[in-house]
């Protein structure tokens, strides 16, 4: 989380627990849950669930191992194919665009106090990016000993493109500045460094994180062309 303790400790962290889980269910079917299941979403969706609660077990517990590491954690927006189902699950303010035949569309919502006001007709989009308190997270990875983790599934076909991206980005850039790069016939390293330009231009007071993926005719053979692009500012 930006400007928290330990932030990209706790995000290094989440991201490795969250690999090693899925590795070790796709090795041993039996591999327990961790946490409900779902019952109104597939087996993938809740294997992805179960990944996040065990990167909040872990940066929790790390976050009481040492005093520097004290209050640490990190959002997270992470997704799942199987077939031409998207399992996406979240907590806190990252995000995941999905760009299709040239309109852009949150799959997400953000665990934040500016999110809930805007539900409840409080305050506007509008007014939500000029308030003091818009980087105020209600969920997080790691501050409590447990956290409600987000599902989401949506069917996605080839030549869908997604975008993750962490607050670093959506703060600053708006999802209709990010449409004609994500539209465009750039390759995805070029769109991944565009947008973190543009992130940094637009004032890069934290750090943005960037995943672009493109569903491509492989689809059907579970194959994805994606980039991972870092920046820390």
């Amino acid at each position: 989380m930006g400007g928290g303790n330990a932030g990209e400790i706790a995000s290094a962290l989440a991201v490795k627990t969250i690999h090693v889980h899925l590795v070790e269910a796709a090795q041993h079917a039996d591999l327990p849950l961790i946490g409900p299941c779902d019952a109104t979403v597939s087996a993938p969706a809740n294997r992805l669930a179960s990944a996040i609660r065990a990167a909040n077990e872990v940066v929790h517990r790390e976050s009481w191992s040492r005093p520097d590491y004290a209050g640490m954690g990190t959002t997270v927006v992470a997704a799942l194919l199987r077939e031409e189902i998207l399992a996406i699950a979240h907590v806190g303010d990252s995000r995941l665009y999905l760009v299709r035949n040239g309109t852009i569309q949150a799959l997400t919502t953000d665990h934040s106090w500016v999110a809930e006001q805007i539900l409840k007709g409080f305050i506007t989009e509008e007014e939500a990016e000029r308030s003091p308190q818009r980087n105020i997270v209600t969920k997080a990875l790691g501050v409590e000993s447990s956290v409600d983790v987000e599902l989401t599934e949506v069917p996605v076909k080839s030549g869908d493109i997604l975008l993750l991206c962490s607050d670093g980005l959506t703060r600053g850039v708006h999802p209709n500045d990010m449409l004609p790069i994500l539209s465009g016939s750039e390759n995805l390293p070029a769109m991944s460094d565009r947008l973190i330009v543009m992130a940094n231009e637009a004032g890069g007071d934290d750090n943005t994180t960037v995943v672009v993926v493109a569903l491509r005719d492989e689809l059907q053979r579970g194959l994805w062309e994606r980039l991972i692009k870092r920046f820390v500012a």
